[in-house]
């Protein structure tokens, strides 16, 4: 099994996937991470050492997992689904020959966020399915499958804490409290942890369940015999 993961930025990776990517680790899949903009927009301070900061910090972060992340190096809060992005991503898909991809979903708050995933839409075509993470704070975002990431929480964030230039605690407690909401939506166990996705069928992939780590387990429903009166 082979998973690419394409983030827009260099920690969005680690915010919306990570669980998901460190159960497909342990089950023994092939990671590749792809990251699309070099990051020089996210603080302040020079945006060239910004850059080489953020490249260190998602290496970091990928070798949790034992990935070595690329970097295609498009400028950060530019990015467009144009010749130049889509000519890199078939490139990436042709060169990594992935059974799955996962990247943003088209409609999420960022503007590059959205433009990746366009471009990945265009040049993955008949090549590979593609999976969408879910949105922050999950805005505007309907689920169709849930992966149990409940034994990969902390790694997940020491993932996210491995991006020290960004804060990252706040995104440490927004992805769990994410977390935990998408494993209580699927019916899972007190404090179970779940990543939410979305897939949208296309020719010739109309369904990937066998492609996808477990959801978590559902608690059995218990209907009341009670009689009102």
């Amino acid at each position: 099994m082979k998973v690419l993961a394409l983030g827009a930025h260099p920690d969005d990776i680690e915010i919306f996937m990570f669980g998901t990517l460190a159960a497909y680790a342990a089950q023994g899949a092939e990671l590749t991470f792809a990251i699309a903009t070099d990051g020089a927009r996210g603080g302040p301070g020079d945006p060239g050492q910004l850059a080489r900061v953020r490249r260190e910090e998602a290496t970091a972060a990928a070798a949790l997992l034992g990935a070595i992340p690329r970097f295609l190096d498009f400028p950060d809060g530019a990015l467009v689904a144009d010749a130049a992005l889509i000519g890199a991503l078939k490139a990436l898909i042709t060169q990594t020959r992935p059974d799955l991809v996962i990247t943003h979903a088209p409609y999420d708050y960022h503007g590059d966020h959205r433009a990746l995933s366009d471009g990945v839409r265009i040049a993955a075509s008949f090549a590979v399915p593609v999976l969408h993470a879910d949105t922050l704070g999950g805005t505007g975002f309907l689920p169709t499958h849930y992966v149990d990431i409940s034994a990969q929480g902390d790694l997940k964030a020491r993932a996210i804490r491995a991006h020290r230039s960004q804060d990252p605690d706040r995104f440490v407690a927004m992805a769990r409290t994410q977390n935990l909401f998408r494993a209580s939506q699927c019916n899972g166990a007190p404090e179970a942890l779940a990543e939410a996705f979305r897939f949208e069928p296309s020719y010739p992939f109309a369904d990937i369940r066998a492609l996808l780590p477990p959801a978590p387990p559902i608690i059995p429903v218990t209907v009341s015999t009670v009689k009102l009166t």
